[in-house]
Order: C-alpha cells, then structure tokens, then sequence
C-alpha cells in the first residue's frame, strides 16, 4: 500500500498524512480535509484555475457578481446583480441624487478580488471550493 501525503500550505513539501506539522517548516497541518497523493512539480491544483479569473473579475466588475458566477455561487451572484439593479434604478428615479448606492456592491466585489488573489492556491482551493465559504 502507497503512502499517503499531505502537502504543506506554508512550503508546499510533502509530509506523510499522519503528521500534525510539517517536517520541512513546523506550520499546523491539522486544518487539511484528508490525505493527498504526492503532485508532480508543476501540477496544478484543482479548482485553483479559478482563482485568477475570479479575482480579476471582483476587482474590475465586481459589482455586477461575476466573480461569484465563476466560483459557482449562483444565489449568490444573482445578489450582487440585484444589489446592483435597484442601487442603479434608484440613481436614476432620483436623478442622480442616489448614485452613490452603485459603489457600495463594487467595492465589496474589489475587496472580494483582491482577497481571492492574495490567497494561496491551496488556501483558495480549501476556503472556496473545497469549503464552499461564499462570502468575504
């Protein structure tokens, strides 16, 4: 029976599935949902792959909710698209008077983005997908 392996979020080494820490730096491996089997180098992570089109989504339209739709947050992206439709209905009733109400989704989608990029692959991949943490 092939050993089984975890990989550190930290140094991204493998160590054997029953250690707590990593062998190479010492960070916690206890917040990891199951063992892996050893990557090749330069493997990719699933899921990781939409880390960067998320994120860059969130910061240029993240208003509209795309970046959700990405991630496959369907409810929640609709959210952002309604957010987005009554901030832009009430800018125009009132003549422009409540156009402010527009920024507010498209800053949370920008922070979003940025928080999506700033994240490891591991870290994404864990928090959104494995996770399914669909806000902030």
């Amino acid at each position: 029976m092939a050993t089984q392996y975890v990989t550190c979020p930290n140094c991204r080494s493998q160590n054997p599935s029953n250690m707590m820490m990593c062998t190479n730096c010492g960070t916690s491996l206890s917040f990891n949902q199951g063992p892996m089997q050893p990557m090749a180098p330069g493997a990719k992570i699933p899921g990781a792959d939409k880390k960067i089109a998320a994120g860059i989504c969130g910061i240029l339209i993240g208003g509209l909710g795309i970046h959700k739709f990405i991630l496959g947050y369907q409810q929640e992206g609709i959210i952002y698209l309604a957010m987005f439709g009554v901030a832009f209905a009430l800018a125009i009733i009132s003549c422009g008077i409540l156009s402010f109400l527009l920024i507010i989704p498209g800053v949370m989608g920008l922070i979003e983005g940025i928080i999506y990029l700033t994240k490891s692959d591991e870290e994404f991949v864990q928090t959104y997908i494995v996770n399914k943490k669909p806000w902030f």
